[in-house]
C-alpha cells in the first residue's frame, strides 16, 4: 500500500488530496497508467507527464525511478520562482 498525495491542479483534477493506493506497479510511470485507467478524472489529471513533477519518499525523482519499498509518492506541476 502506498500513499499518493496529489498537489495544486492535479489535486483539483482528481478531487482528492491523498489516497492509499494498493498496485504492483514496479515504476512510478507503471503507476500513472494503473492510475489513467482507474477513471477519466485520473486520465485527465495525467494526460501530460511532462507537465508534472514527483517525489518518492519525499526524494524529487522522475518517472522511471522504482517504487520498490516506496511508502509515498506526490504529484505537482512544477515549482515557478517569483
Amino acid at each position: 500500500m502506498i500513499d499518493v498525495l496529489y498537489f495544486a491542479w492535479v489535486r483539483e483534477r482528481i478531487g482528492l488530496p491523498r489516497e492509499k493506493v494498493e498496485t504492483n506497479a514496479e515504476t512510478v510511470v507503471d503507476l500513472v497508467e494503473e492510475l489513467k485507467a482507474r477513471e477519466e478524472r485520473y486520465a485527465a489529471a495525467f494526460a501530460d507527464i511532462s507537465a508534472l513533477r514527483v517525489a518518492v519518499d519525499q526524494e524529487l525523482t522522475d518517472f522511471s525511478a522504482p517504487l520498490k519499498g516506496a511508502r509515498e509518492i506526490a504529484f505537482f506541476p512544477p515549482m515557478t520562482g517569483g
